[in-house]
């Protein structure tokens, strides 16, 4: 038989002038990962009154993590943490939270965008081969035999010969300076127990001489196949009849027994049967419902997160893995319930993963759910419209769900701060005095976000909203009926009796939200204008801070500049259009009216830094009061816009209906199914009110 030949760019002095050359890289997983997340850079924000830092890694690609702001920066932390060489080096990292909540796709998205990061000829990892093992006799008809846990080449190399210090010398004389062999040997491990069984063997067949045992090496690269768990791998908890200690550890195989003429070569045990060895050199091992393991597996898991090593039959193979876990509330509480586990719990860095709470966030995230890989289609094969106010409404409903209700803060002020905006005098210190008192909890389900409807419930909800006949009928997925179908997956899904009401309520107070929010659609459908709304809520922020300003003349005009176009324009001050939609406020007193405009000012200097294309569309009191305002003066002969679009005896207003569900259609993105319903829930408030 033909002896396996060596290229050249596959022997190790080649690797080791390519990591002289820093053409390829030796480094541990935690550095690897923290140089993939941090080469994109970081940026500061503010989340919730508070500053943090936001990574654009995780922000990339059509599907990527929405919202995470203190859990991305938990996990940044320790994966940089560890690759300095402290304590989370010995650790793991696992997330705890209730299911549905974006876990295991956040664990999945970091192992995916690592594959391709391997993939850059930089950044590659390799291995060794031993080849032309017949040579030795002692391997029957084995050829050739790839290192078990993905040793890097230099890890061989640092462990070339008996003596350390013999190693050493070698990578010196390989022209490797001294600081760059204190960088090398901070990841410095012994070779696995096969591994080092074998180039022992070579060390007698050869006689020690170095330069003929290394051309029983061979140095390829590793396959990176996620099929198959390598480089990045993934057990799942499994029940105690189908689980044992070979899914992680491996186990004999006969086949190799029966070659190896020495039974005590531990080539003997095939390590890579278990997900551990797969993802050993370099890798990320995703424990998924990381504490639902049996009790035997768990202490395999402490010897490894602890050690670092595969043990068998007193066997070790050193490994370099970063390892996540995952984990849902209840079974986290009953693990850690049982004080005899405790040893493992210490071991990891627990990240309590809240339900998102961002309402403005969750848009994104519902789009995610409702457009899917599929278009929607009716029974008839007819693609399914999509009510453009489907998103928030549904965003809005499953994010109050999510929400504590306090006595410091209604449902939509807590909503509303903590994404990010006004909610009248209410300050954001309060809804962070809210979020430090349960977050204090123990008892991990009942600490900020932690209950609600998750995002699989979402996903129900969009399902039931499908299957209703009057979706199919008028081919339209309505953004209405959005509420009916929450409540039965409230009524279905949650079995506890509190939680099931305050639900319930959460989505009666979603449903006057979305009767508020589409008051803009009809305004805006009325003048026949996508963007009448801000334009008019505008006009008035321009008119209190111009009527303000030292620069306004005699003849009311104010000039200032358009922060949209960047272009100066000038505007008349109105100061009974400013004192309508003042007294729709309840502002009547003028040290009142005068400290409402202030605030305003301010903030609309704040957001000139900022955020320059800041529109106060986030002012649900100061929208309503503009747009009374502008309707009433303009459908004074008609009574109320109400009463005109649901009188359908008078010519005059069926016109006005017809216009509006036009413009609708044709500029809003409505279908005539929901342009028709949204009008006529709008004409309901009458009723209600």
């Amino acid at each position: 038989m033909e002896p396996i030949a060596v290229n050249d760019n596959e022997k190790l002095t080649f690797h080791l002038g390519e990591v002289l050359s820093n053409n390829r890289r030796f480094e541990n997983s935690a550095q690897a990962v923290a140089r993939m997340i941090l080469e994109k850079g970081k940026v500061r924000v503010t989340r919730g009154g508070r500053t943090t830092y936001d990574f654009p890694f995780f922000r990339e690609g059509k599907v990527h993590i929405v919202g995470w702001f203190e859990e991305i920066n938990d996990f940044v932390n320790f994966v940089e943490y560890g690759a300095k060489g402290g304590p989370p080096k010995t650790q793991a990292f696992v997330l705890v939270g209730e299911p549905g909540n974006g876990k295991t796709f956040f664990v999945d998205y970091i192992c995916a965008k690592y594959r391709v990061f391997l993939t850059r000829p930089m950044n590659r990892r390799y291995t060794v081969v031993f080849i032309n093992l017949k040579d030795l006799g002692t391997y029957g008809n084995i050829k050739a035999i790839e290192s078990q846990t993905f040793e890097d080449p230099v890890i061989l190399a640092m462990n070339l010969f008996e003596s350390r210090d013999e190693s050493r010398e070698y990578l010196s004389q390989a022209r490797f300076t001294d600081v760059m062999l204190e960088r090398l040997y901070d990841n410095y491990r012994p070779l696995g127990a096969c591994t080092e069984y074998i180039w022992n063997d070579i060390r007698r067949h050869c006689d020690g001489d170095i330069k003929k045992m290394l051309e029983f090496v061979k140095v390829i690269p590793v396959t990176i196949a996620e099929s198959l768990g390598t480089v990045t791998g993934k057990y799942s908890a499994k029940d105690k009849i189908t689980s044992s200690a070979t899914d992680l550890l491996g186990d004999r195989e006969i086949t190799r027994i029966l070659n190896l003429q020495d039974t005590f070569n531990p080539y003997k045990y095939n390590v890579r049967l278990g997900a551990l060895a797969r993802v050993a050199g370099g890798g990320i091992h995703f424990s998924d419902e990381f504490f639902r393991n049996k009790p035997d597996l768990v202490q395999i898991y402490l010897q490894v997160i602890q050690n670092r090593n595969i043990e068998l039959e007193g066997n070790r193979w050193p490994i370099d893995s970063l390892i996540i876990g995952t984990s849902n509330n209840d079974v986290y509480n009953e693990f850690t319930s049982e004080r005899k586990e405790a040893p493992i719990k210490d071991r990891c860095q627990i990240c309590y993963v809240s339900h998102n709470t961002d309402y403005k966030l969750q848009h994104t995230l519902t789009g995610y759910t409702l457009v899917g890989s599929d278009k929607k289609l009716s029974m008839t094969d007819e693609e399914l419209h999509i009510d453009p106010n489907l998103v928030y409404a549904l965003s809005v409903a499953v994010t109050l769900t999510r929400l504590p209700h306090t006595e410091k803060l209604d449902p939509m002020q807590t909503m509303k701060l903590e994404a990010g905006e006004s909610a009248a005098e209410k300050s954001v210190k309060i809804l962070q005095e809210i979020k430090d008192t349960l977050n204090a909890n123990q008892d991990v389900t009942k600490r900020w976000g932690q209950k609600g409807i998750g995002h699989r419930g979402l996903g129900r909800i969009i399902q039931n909203i499908l299957e209703l006949p009057e979706t199919h009928e008028g081919k339209c997925l309505l953004a209405l009926d959005c509420f009916n179908a929450a409540e039965q997956e409230v009524i279905n899904y949650v079995p506890d009796a509190v939680d099931r009401d305050k639900y319930l309520k959460d989505l009666g107070i979603g449903k006057e939200e979305y009767r508020r929010y589409i008051e803009v659609s009809i305004f805006n459908a009325y003048l026949d204008d996508p963007d009448a709304v801000r334009k008019d809520v505008m006009r008035y922020i321009n008119m209190i801070v111009g009527i303000a300003s030292d620069q306004l003349g005699p003849d009311k005009n104010w000039r200032y500049k358009d922060r949209r176009t960047g272009e100066y324009t000038s505007i008349k001050i109105d100061e009974r259009f400013i004192d309508s939609v003042e007294t729709r406020l309840n502002l009547t007193i003028k040290e009142k009216k005068e400290n409402h405009r202030d605030t305003l000012r301010r903030l609309h200097g704040q957001k000139m830094e900022t955020e320059p294309n800041y529109n106060f569309m986030d002012q649900a009191s100061l929208i309503k009061a503009v747009t009374e305002v502008r309707l009433k003066s303009d459908v004074a002969g008609m009574g109320s816009l109400v009463g005109a679009l649901g009188n359908r005896t008078n010519d005059e207003t069926v016109q006005l209906r017809n216009k509006m569900l036009t413009t609708m259609r044709n500029i809003l993105g409505y279908c005539e199914t929901c342009a028709t319903k949204t009008i006529e829930f709008y004409c309901e408030k009458e009723a209600v009110t």
